[in-house]
């Protein structure tokens, strides 16, 4: 009996990276990341990134990068598709995810992210859920050739108070909303990849 390619790919753990642009300890986009992947399946792999102790992005160290670029960029291939949350600083994303994303597109040519179903979403303490930073990072997305999920929207705005001290969603409607919001994305990275 022959499956097609679509029907197989079911039956594979999808590997999800997970990247928070947030670095410090509690964040909210750590909350916010952790309530999206509640939504995907049971079975699915999920690799929370370490972006925080990378080193800057130099392209004189293309030529012999060092082992940090080398580990992330081989853990980032590895991946079938990415969540990535972001907080707004300066309206742009931070620093610590700009340099994550550039590390892994390059040297020039060897770009390691294309191809790759992507969830971006924002959050902010403010009403507005960091949207500009969102596209900002949809942007660069779109740049590295990603295959983004545009709907639904993902501005997860005044955090704080859905959120408690240690940065995990509290609220119920929230929690639901992203946990469908992950569901969705599981199918769309289903179909991207069958």
């Amino acid at each position: 009996m022959k499956c097609s390619t679509q029907t197989v790919r079911r039956f594979i753990h999808t590997k999800y990276g997970v990247i928070v642009g947030s670095i410090r300890k509690n964040s909210y986009s750590l909350g916010v990341a952790e309530a999206l992947v509640a939504g995907l399946p049971a079975d699915a792999e999920v690799t929370y990134f370490d972006i925080a102790s990378l080193p800057l992005y130099n392209q004189d160290l293309d030529a012999n990068s060092p082992k940090e670029y080398e580990d992330f960029r081989k853990l980032v291939a590895e991946q079938d598709a990415f969540i990535i949350v972001t907080p707004e600083h300066n309206r742009s994303v931070p620093a610590a995810l700009k340099n994550a994303l550039d590390i892994a597109s390059r040297p020039w040519g060897q770009n390691v992210w294309a191809g790759k179903p992507v969830l971006p979403a924002s959050q902010s303490i403010a009403g507005l859920g960091g949207v500009v930073a969102h596209h900002v990072l949809r942007n660069t997305l779109d740049f590295l050739d990603m295959v983004v999920m545009h709907q639904p929207e993902l501005y997860i705005g005044n955090t704080m108070d859905l959120a408690d001290e240690g940065g995990k969603i509290t609220n119920e409607g929230t929690k639901k909303f992203l946990a469908e919001s992950a569901a969705k994305y599981n199918d769309f990275v289903l179909k991207v990849l069958g």
